[in-house]
């Protein structure tokens, strides 16, 4: 996984997406990476005019052949002239297919590889402006490879940096923890940047003959043995924190605390499709201030 040596970048052409490119170019820099530009299109009809707006009104396309083959040239061609536009002095693969987005850098993903998926957390086009947006979603819970997050909203909001100078760690208790945590020291060491660690603790539900309250000292304790011995293990000197409560909140805040350019976070791969990990790690990637990585 670490260090990532092949980036795939998908392309919309909204303004989040474009708001991600000095994060592609910085992330491929750091690791002397190649960089993979997808776009899916749609050939459902566009009331759109293409004069105005750069985008190819699609019309009867099943049953016409030869307007199949231009659409497809068409969005070849805009694509590689965005690659040409936006990374001048870097070369850069391009893929142009029609299909679902999430389904298209799937299948990119499959034939072609990559270390790291880099995408807005919601695009400008129709269908990805609410909530965490289906792609994102899709992408995040179907493929192996890390996913770099961002909102192009968030990123001026919170304004982080390039190249990154503070990063958080979010972990849990899941046995993926240590793999999170390594590949956030890894990213530390190359960036020289500081490095912060938050415990995420997922208290029992609460039961009408169990007050877990009274166990929450001890809970909060045992987590911060577990984050020492990590760090011990690691050879990492770092700063950490419980949270229990509010998590997508607490890590907000704790983001904001420190500053961070970046939060690392587990995907949940070892919790299986239905845990509760997803609801959470989808709130978290949303309302983030910066950008995250999803390991």
């Amino acid at each position: 996984m670490l260090p990532f040596r092949k980036l795939l970048f998908p392309v919309d052409y909204s303004a989040p997406c474009c708001a991600t490119i000095p994060y592609v170019k910085d992330m491929a820099k750091q690791f002397s990476a190649e960089i993979t530009l997808v776009h899916a299109y749609s050939l459902r009809p566009a009331f759109v005019n293409r004069d105005l707006e750069g985008v190819m009104v699609y019309n009867d396309l099943a049953s016409d052949p030869a307007l199949l083959e231009e659409a497809r040239c068409f969005e070849v061609d805009r694509l590689r002239k965005f690659a040409h536009e936006m990374f001048p002095d870097q070369r850069v693969g391009t893929f142009a297919e029609e299909g679902e987005a999430g389904t298209v850098i799937h299948r990119i993903l499959q034939h072609q590889g990559a270390d790291l998926v880099m995408m807005p957390t919601r695009g400008d086009a129709p269908l990805r402006r609410f909530l965490l947006g289906s792609v994102t979603a899709k992408v995040l819970h179907d493929v192996s490879a890390a996913v770099w997050t961002g909102v192009g909203s968030a990123l001026e909001k919170h304004q982080p940096s390039v190249p990154y100078k503070s990063i958080v760690c979010a972990l849990d208790e899941s046995e993926e923890a240590e793999a999170v945590l390594r590949a956030a020291a890894v990213l530390a060491k190359s960036y020289k940047a500081a490095l912060a660690l938050v415990h995420v603790l997922e208290m029992p539900p609460g039961a009408p003959e169990m007050d877990f309250n009274i166990y929450r000292k001890e809970l909060i304790d045992a987590a911060h043995t577990r984050m020492r011995d990590l760090k011990t293990r690691l050879n990492l000197d770092a700063p950490d924190t419980v949270i229990d409560v509010g998590i997508p909140d607490s890590i907000h805040e704790e983001i904001v605390r420190r500053k961070a350019d970046l939060l690392v976070v587990g995907r949940g791969h070892d919790q299986g499709a239905i845990s509760r990990v997803w609801s959470r790690l989808y709130a978290i990637v949303r309302d983030s201030p910066c950008p995250v990585l999803s390991i």
